[in-house]
């Protein structure tokens, strides 16, 4: 159902959406939680240098530093000094 719903973002947002959905049904999401992480993951993937990020599953959160011409995303995780880079959908703002 979800991937009919919502077959206009990328792959791996409907996939994390799909599973907030599966935990609410499964009664170990709440439904505020799951309505919070459906609206995180269906907000349009634009960032701008200075955005709190995060990646989609949550394990790692940073800093965007720029946006690259082609659009992927360079950031800086928390407590690093790596600079890594992203797609946009791979990322959600924290």
């Amino acid at each position: 159902m979800c991937d009919a719903l919502f077959g206009d973002l990328p792959t791996s947002r409907r996939r994390e959406l799909s599973s907030a959905v599966a935990h609410y049904i499964a009664g170990v999401l709440d439904r505020k939680s799951m309505i919070s992480a459906v609206e995180s993951l269906c907000e349009s993937a634009s960032f701008v240098p200075g955005d709190r990020v995060q990646t989609l599953r949550g394990s790692t959160a940073g800093r965007v530093v720029k946006i690259l011409e082609d659009g992927r995303v360079v950031w800086t995780p928390e407590g690093g000094d790596t600079e890594l880079i992203s797609l946009p959908e791979g990322l959600k703002k924290s």
